[in-house]
Parts: structure tokens; C-alpha cells; sequence
């Protein structure tokens, strides 16, 4: 990996600076927040189960409202609802703070919160992707998608570390407070960017039927399904790493909490190795995404096998970083090879294939890792995860022969 002037060319405007420093405050104060939240809700009932709930109660509204976020992201000024949106996440944080100063005993509180929260982003989420992708020319966007999953990954470890060592010391009250502020640092940055250096996307006309139009249009539209569909394979049986790491480091593995937090951490830093590598390439293609789907599913598979913790973190690395370079080149082959007046309802449905593939996998490889043992999960979802990308390869190909008439399909295609 060669780190170049043109690994970091969309830190050449204005406006992605801005944002860009501000990304990295507001998403150190998400991280910061969800620790102090899933730490409130254990204590407080003493569940695990509980602890999944609250993400439930966050996943949900975006499979069941994404779509009409995405509709207003296509039809409405996106500073705007952009401002609202932090505004909205800012007050919700305060309210979480009031409940943890008052010592409330039942999580109800914290649930409904979750879910309010989930109505924000499910509804504020695809505006906040279509501002994202204004503020670069087109040529820059997928450089600008890997600086993100740079940020977002630099993010959540310095939140997590920073709430790891104030928990102690504050409460989760300080963390929910100092999460509220920086959201603030959000609306600064937008308000001090210039309007003139926007890239701006055709708006769709206001019209009825917005919801069903997009949804029409993936119907509609193979390549995109087909991309849907291996994101939801590979983020559900591939990606719940969350579960399988601490499923082996407590079972097979015999590491404990202190190797979970090791391999949280290596998997952390291979997804800012693969942010680096997907920054660096000149274009992110369809090919890359198929290579990269296959590698990190054969060594998901391979995984399952690794005697030790050292060998076992040492197949994290390469697969947290492939996961990066999978996740930005799907998403910018759907934004790019899309119509602009789209965009809005391809990142909704990004989003709730996002959120499908999280509410799914986590409970089917848990109730794998329980019943059969983590080290079968692994194999299992690694071999599924194959098998999903040789059919995506196949279909793809196919979709690239009989591809004819004008863009965006012959575009996607040509671009594979």
C-alpha cells in the first residue's frame, strides 16, 4: 500500500475538510455514547439480551422508514435536514443524560430513546449521505467514501477508549452530555461551508409515489439487487464479528475478556488498513468488490480453524480490512452508477440492508456458536459467504452480456 498525495485528494476542498474534522468529533461521541448506553442498560437489568434490544430498537425504524428518508433526501435541500437531524440527535443525547443523572431503574427509558433515535437517522440518514457526496466532484467521491471508513473507524476507537477511561471517573451521564455537544461541531462545519464549491445533485420533482418509485427502480435494476443481496449475506453470516470474536475467546480460545479486547482492537486496525487501501486506489470497480468478497470469506472459514489468539487475530486483520474495501466499493458503485435524483433512495436502501443484515446475523451466528460451536459458525458462514459471491460473480457476468441500451445499467456494468 502506497500512500500518495492522491490517497487523501479529497482533503483538497473546502467543504470535505470541514466535514471531515467534524466526522471524527461527532462519531468519537457516538462510540463514546453507545459504551456508556450498553454499559447503563447491563447495569440496570443485568442482560445481555437487554443489551441487544436497545440495537434492535435502533435498527428497526430504518427497515421500516428508510425509504422515505430517502424520498425527502431526494426531494429536499440536504443542509437543512441535515442541521435538524443533529439538532434532533443532539436533544435526544441530553435526554439519555437526564435519565442516567436520575437514576432511573428500568430500561424502558433508554429503549425509547434507541428508537427515536433510529426514526432520526432512518429519516435524516440518506440526506446526510447525499450532502456527503455534494461536496466532492463525482471523480472524488469513492476517495471520499474511504477517508470516511477512516474517520468512522479512528472514531470509535478514540470514543471507546476515551469512554473506557471517563466511565469510571463521570458516569455515563458526562459521556451522553459530551456526546450532545458534538454534534454541534457537525452544524458549525456545515454552516461555515461554501455554497459555491457544492457539487449539486439533480433533486427529484415533488411528486406522490417517491417511496414506490425507488423502490421500483431497485426492483428494477439487477445489479443493484444482486449487490443487496451479497451485502446482506456477507454482512450477516460474514461480518457479526462482533459475536464469533467473543464467542471464541470465550470458548475454544480460552482468552477471556482480556482477548476479546484484543481482537476488538486488531479488528479495529484493519479497518483503518483497509480505509488506507481503498483510499489509495484510483477506482473502486466491481471486480474488487468480488475478489475482496471472496478473499475474507475463505479466511472466515479458515478462521474457524486457528489453534491459538495470535493466529486467530492474525486472519482478523486482512478480513476487517477487506470488509472496508467491500463496504466502500458497494457503496460507491450504487451511488455512482445510479441517477442523481436517486441517490437518496440507493443510500436508504443501502441502509436497510445495513440494518437487515445486523438484525439477522448476530442472533442466526449466535444460535450457531451456541448450538455447534463458534469454530463451525465461522466455517459455516464462510462457506456460505463463497458460495453467495461465486453466485453474485456469475449473475453479475451474466447482467455485464446482456447489458445494452443506455447508463446507468450498461454504466455498472462496464464499470464491473
Amino acid at each position: 500500500m502506497s500512500l500518495t498525495a492522491s490517497t487523501f485528494r479529497a482533503l483538497r476542498h473546502h467543504n470535505y475538510r470541514l466535514w471531515a474534522g467534524a466526522d471524527l468529533v461527532s462519531i468519537t461521541g457516538t462510540w463514546m455514547q453507545v459504551l456508556g448506553v450498553n454499559w447503563l442498560v447491563l447495569t440496570i437489568t443485568g442482560s445481555a439480551t437487554s443489551v441487544g434490544l436497545s440495537l434492535v430498537m435502533q435498527a428497526l425504524p430504518t427497515l421500516l422508514l428508510g425509504m422515505w428518508g430517502g424520498a425527502l433526501a431526494d426531494r429536499l435541500p440536504t443542509r437543512p435536514v441535515v442541521v435538524a437531524a443533529q439538532l434532533a440527535q443532539a436533544a435526544l443525547a441530553a435526554v439519555l443524560a437526564v435519565i442516567a443523572l436520575t437514576g432511573v431503574r428500568s430500561p424502558l427509558p433508554i429503549y425509547a430513546v434507541a428508537l427515536a433515535g433510529g426514526v432520526v437517522s432512518a429519516l435524516g440518514g440518506p440526506a446526510l449521505g447525499r450532502f456527503g457526496a455534494e461536496m466532492v466532484p463525482r471523480e472524488d467521491l469513492p476517495n471520499a467514501m474511504a477517508l470516511g471508513s477512516i474517520i468512522n473507524s479512528a472514531g470509535r476507537i478514540l470514543g471507546m477508549s476515551v469512554a473506557g477511561m471517563m466511565l469510571p471517573l463521570t458516569g455515563n451521564a458526562v459521556l451522553f452530555a459530551a456526546n450532545a455537544l458534538t454534534f454541534f461541531a457537525v452544524i458549525v462545519a456545515v454552516m461555515r461551508m461554501r455554497s459555491s464549491e457544492f457539487h449539486e445533485l439533480a433533486a427529484e420533482e415533488h411528486r406522490p409515489g417517491a417511496v414506490l418509485a425507488g423502490l421500483r427502480y431497485v426492483a428494477r435494476t439487477p445489479w443493484l439487487l444482486v449487490l443487496l443481496a451479497l451485502s446482506i449475506v456477507l454482512g450477516s453470516l460474514g461480518r457479526n464479528y462482533q459475536v464469533t470474536m467473543a464467542a471464541m475467546s470465550a470458548g475454544p480460545l480460552a482468552a477471556g475478556a482480556g482477548g476479546y479486547g484484543l481482537l476488538s482492537t486488531v479488528f479495529a486496525a484493519g479497518t483503518v488498513v483497509g480505509g488506507f487501501l481503498a483510499a489509495s486506489r484510483p477506482r473502486l470497480t466491481i471486480r474488487l468488490l468480488l475478489i475482496s468478497a471472496f478473499a475474507i470469506s475463505v479466511l472466515q472459514a479458515l478462521s474457524g480453524l486457528m489453534p491459538s489468539l495470535a493466529a486467530f487475530a492474525a486472519f482478523m486483520l486482512p478480513i476487517a480490512a477487506g470488509a472496508i474495501l467491500v463496504d466502500t466499493t458497494v457503496s460507491a458503485r450504487a451511488q455512482l452508477d445510479s441517477p442523481d435524483a436517486m441517490r437518496g433512495r440507493v443510500l436508504a436502501a443501502l441502509g436497510m440492508a445495513g440494518a437487515a443484515s445486523g438484525a439477522l446475523g448476530g442472533p442466526v451466528l449466535g444460535w450457531l456458536s451456541d448450538s455447534f460451536g463458534p469454530r463451525l459458525a465461522l466455517q459455516v458462514g464462510g462457506v456460505s459467504c463463497v458460495v453467495a459471491t461465486l453466485l453474485a460473480a456469475a449473475a453479475l457476468a451474466r447482467f455485464r452480456k446482456t447489458a445494452t441500451g443506455p447508463a446507468p445499467a450498461r454504466v455498472a456494468m462496464e464499470n464491473a
